[in-house]
């Protein structure tokens, strides 16, 4: 009886709580790789599955969007875009944005949005905000699609931008907009369960961020003196390194970039513990 007893207590997955502040479960995050596609699938899919335009979406967004900043930023405020195409450096500098800002959106939203899911059974936590970068990655590419499109239309006519040797490090600032929008989200998502107000503020802080990103006004037309406190938000480096890989213009430091990865571990660190330390208890305060 004791031994039929004991052959009974061998557990398949034994589920504690974390008791170190920086134990992110990567081991267990593989392992349920699966689950992480169905995630993608499942957003993919469903996310304009009632639309009338469906995927073309990803296109026409970031497109109206540079057509409007275009006039409104290019042709009104004229304000000086190192000498690039007004559209297509403003189009750069939306699809890198574009990227970060899904991420960081959907990420900042995990623990309130799979309330319900969280609450019914066991699975890594952190496997929600990986399945957001990844399907952002997802709309990232075809929107970098249409910026080749266009790229390839101005660097055929009398544009002087051409394409440097930076354009090899676009996969390590992907990397880096995907480490940062996951940690600022992850820790955006953790403070929500305790401070709704957070939700609100989301929409209207990423909006704030985008402009102080070179997004419109690049980092040639910040005063030097203030340029330091101007880099050292992390995505103006990653969006000025973009500018500079596809057109050859653009204020690319090594203290800079430096400066921005630095940023960006801090952020991603800061994220990861308060998630892990948020995560075992969240049911009790979402």
């Amino acid at each position: 009886m004791d031994e039929t007893y004991k052959e009974q207590e061998k557990w398949g997955l034994i589920i504690q709580p974390s008791r170190l502040w920086f134990d992110l479960h990567l081991r267990d995050l593989w392992r349920y790789r699966d689950l992480i596609f169905l995630f993608v699938k499942r957003d993919f899919v469903t996310f304009y599955k009632q639309t009338a335009l469906g995927p073309l979406w990803y296109i026409i967004q970031p497109l109206l969007t540079t057509v409007v900043f275009t006039v409104i930023f290019g042709k009104l405020a004229g304000i000086p875009m190192d000498g690039v195409p007004k559209f297509i450096f403003l189009l750069a500098g939306n699809v890198t944005w574009g990227y970060f800002a899904g991420c960081l959106n959907e990420t900042s939203n995990t623990f309130v949005k799979n309330a319900g899911i969280f609450g019914k059974v066991y699975f890594p936590r952190l496997t929600a905000p990986v399945s957001v970068v990844i399907i952002n990655l997802a709309k990232f590419g075809i929107q970098f699609v249409l910026f080749l499109g266009f790229y390839v239309y101005f660097i055929t006519t009398d544009s002087a931008i051409r394409p440097t040797y930076f354009v090899l490090l676009l996969p390590f600032l992907l990397l880096q907009m995907a480490v940062l929008s996951l940690g600022a989200g992850i820790l955006v998502s953790a403070l929500t369960t305790k401070y709704r107000d957070l939700t609100f503020v989301m929409t209207f802080a990423v909006q704030l961020w985008m402009y102080a990103s070179s997004v419109i006004i690049p980092a040639s037309s910040i005063p030097e003196k203030y340029r330091p406190i101007y880099m050292l938000n992390p995505m103006t480096s990653v969006i000025e390194s973009f500018r500079y890989a596809f057109f050859g213009r653009g204020v690319v430091d090594a203290v800079y970039i430096c400066t921005s990865w630095a940023v960006t571990l801090v952020i991603l660190f800061l994220g990861c513990v308060l998630f892990n330390r948020v995560e075992k208890s969240f049911m009790d305060t979402v």
